[in-house]
């Protein structure tokens, strides 16, 4: 079982859930942690995770129960479906990401899975990785039939859960599916990458506040970062692009399709 490293997190919730998934892998009656609560110590960024609920797998066929925070699921562990991170057993990163999957309500959700989990393969192992869980796909289970969509459709590139319910969205909607991390050079002499590029002519970006955050430069204000992305923006256009931007709000509220149906048809994409 290979071993690896806890990183830093930001999240305040985000880390006590950490804390109350480390504290139930090293108390009594401790099993391999799995599903959210492994995506949590490998430091997957999932879409909407169950953090109500320890998650751990028993290694057999039976024997599972739900209780107020703890579920354990029943599945047999090969020893290369564990890993220990910092003395404590987690599913391993693949077999973390097909669990979620088949567990997962919503095709958003697999999606968001699968691009975390191709994300974080080693540097051209895409390929390999991607055969690793169709083959764990294999079998006929219960959320087969979805995580298995939702793996033919997934892309490692994809940054953020933002990203992947973006392109789940459009996807679903069954309009021509954007390329994604796109650049352009601009005017100013700046290189501009975009979350989505289609044909040449659109370009999308997805607005989450951790992206502002992460671009705000020190002594920066966040109007100082808008400021220079209406920048960007207006250069982007300059070069023939129509530009579209969306926020959680419409991701939650399905308004996403309608923007972006709305451009392709200015752009001439549909």
């Amino acid at each position: 079982m290979p071993q690896t490293s806890l990183i830093g997190r930001a999240d305040a919730t985000a880390v006590l859930y950490l804390a109350r998934c480390l504290a139930a892998a090293t108390g009594p009656h401790a099993m391999v942690l799995s599903h959210e609560s492994a995506a949590a110590v490998h430091g997957f960024a999932l879409l909407y995770p169950d953090r109500a609920h320890v998650h751990m797998t028993n290694g057999r066929p039976g024997g599972g129960y739900k209780q107020e925070r703890r579920i354990v699921h029943t599945g047999v562990l090969a020893d290369d479906d564990i890993t220990e991170v910092d003395g404590v057993l987690v599913t391993s990163m693949g077999r973390t990401v097909v669990d979620l999957a088949l567990a997962a309500k919503h095709f958003a959700q697999a999606l968001t899975a699968f691009d975390v989990g191709l994300a974080k393969s080693p540097p051209a192992g895409d390929d390999e990785c991607r055969d690793e869980m169709a083959r764990a796909l294999a079998s006929s289970r219960r959320g087969v039939a979805l995580a298995r969509r939702a793996l033919s459709f997934a892309d490692g590139r994809a940054e953020s859960p933002g990203e992947s319910w973006s392109r789940a969205h459009i996807i679903n909607a069954g309009l021509p599916i954007p390329d994604l991390q796109v650049r352009y050079r601009l005017r100013s002499g700046r290189t501009a990458f975009c979350d989505f590029g289609t044909m040449g002519r659109f370009v999308g970006e997805f607005d989450g506040l951790v992206k502002y955050r992460r671009d705000m430069r020190n002594g920066e204000e966040p109007e100082d970062v808008v400021i220079r992305e209406k920048i960007r923006e207006d250069e982007l256009r300059d070069l023939g692009l129509d530009v579209a931007r969306w926020t959680w709000d419409d991701l939650r509220t399905g308004r996403v399709v309608s923007i972006v149906r709305k451009h392709y048809e200015d752009a001439g994409i549909i």
